[in-house]
């Protein structure tokens, strides 16, 4: 069985019936987490031990955990920085910046890889221009270039892990003031402004082997009058064929307010995968996931299935193993020794 093109999310801390026939479905290629599918380190290893025993290849287990005010697993888990941190230790001194970008982002990835997960929608690579709050402190910095320095360095710490990284919100979510989790934010700049401003860190992330990216739910009229989700425009003509991206291309969740435009949910899914997407993330609303799964017609495309493929996790140490693990030991303890005040957690709906 190959792969399909839909990730879906579980109600609880264990797989019920219905979600395990659901996940069989030839469809579903993916899980994502939340919090509330976490109690602990073992429970988490457990679930996911199960979710990858059911297919083969197995399904993607993916997860929300950028640090600051999105990481799904706390307790038990180190708490990480909020991207904004390690941007200003880079413009106080740039090599203590630039460390703890690839420790956060190897850290992030270690844990999430000992407990079975394949890897984090992280890092964010959109800019921080005090106009968006849903981005806020989950942007590095203003400045593109720090951006990408900063994102290469946690990409490598993740790679350095067995995780492959996913840059997000593509082109660049930081200049609209709307939440496309409540809303269809719309970006009126020229794709001139966008492209000397917020693709600059996408583009160097490419060019530095990105595995994967998700696009915003974010319309740019001037560009295209679809949301880049949406959009073959931005996705085949920019991403693929301009920027020249051979990586997964994850749809953000076609449930949020930003999405809406696109349709009904199979139409979403419809939509988001002629654009160009590989995968589509339909979450918290399993009424609507079923829905797809019932009504979605799609053909494997062995590229995309190759893409895919690659971004199940690589090595990882057990938990036990990494608990005894020195390198571990320091790096936990110097991050959990940062003076992380993030703004208010963002709660499962936040990708």
């Amino acid at each position: 069985m190959s792969l399909g093109p839909i990730m879906l999310d579980l109600r609880g801390t264990t797989l019920a019936q219905d979600e395990r026939e659901m996940l069989q479905h030839p469809l579903v290629g993916g899980v994502i987490l939340f919090s509330r599918n976490y109690e602990s380190p073992e429970q988490l290893t457990f679930l996911t031990e199960t979710i990858h025993a059911l297919r083969e290849p197995r399904l993607l287990i993916a997860v929300d955990h950028e640090g600051g005010r999105v990481q799904r697993f706390r307790s038990g888990f180190t708490l990480l920085p909020p991207c904004q941190l390690i941007g200003k230790r880079y413009d106080q001194d740039n090599a203590t910046g630039l460390a703890l970008a690839e420790k956060t982002g190897w850290l992030m990835a270690l844990e999430l890889r000992a407990a079975v997960i394949d890897f984090s929608f992280a890092p964010v690579l959109d800019l921080q221009k005090g106009i968006s709050k849903v981005i806020g402190d989950r942007a590095f910095h203003r400045d593109p270039e720090t951006v990408a320095w900063l994102a290469k360095q946690f990409m490598q710490g993740m790679k350095r892990a067995g995780m492959s990284a996913v840059g997000k919100h593509f082109p660049g979510h930081g200049s609209v003031k709307g939440d496309s989790h409540h809303t269809l934010p719309a970006d009126y700049r020229r794709f001139e402004d966008i492209q000397m401003d917020d693709l600059v860190s996408f583009e160097q992330l490419i060019h530095a082997g990105l595995a994967a990216i998700m696009p915003a739910h974010v319309v740019y009229p001037l560009v295209d009058d679809k949301p880049a989700g949406f959009s073959s425009v931005w996705l085949k003509k920019v991403l693929r064929q301009q920027l020249q991206f051979q990586g997964t291309i994850f749809s953000d969740d076609i449930c949020m307010a930003g999405a809406e435009v696109a349709g009904d949910y199979t139409g979403r899914a419809r939509s988001a995968l002629a654009a160009g997407c590989d995968m589509v993330l339909v979450c918290n609303n399993q009424k609507g996931a079923a829905e797809v799964l019932d009504n979605l017609e799609h053909n494997p495309d062995p590229a995309s299935q190759v893409r895919l493929i690659r971004m199940h996790g690589k090595k990882h140490l057990t938990l036990t193993q990494m608990q005894d693990d020195s390198e571990w030991q320091n790096t936990s303890r110097e991050i959990a020794a940062l003076d992380i005040m993030p703004e208010l957690e963002l709660g499962d709906d936040a990708t």
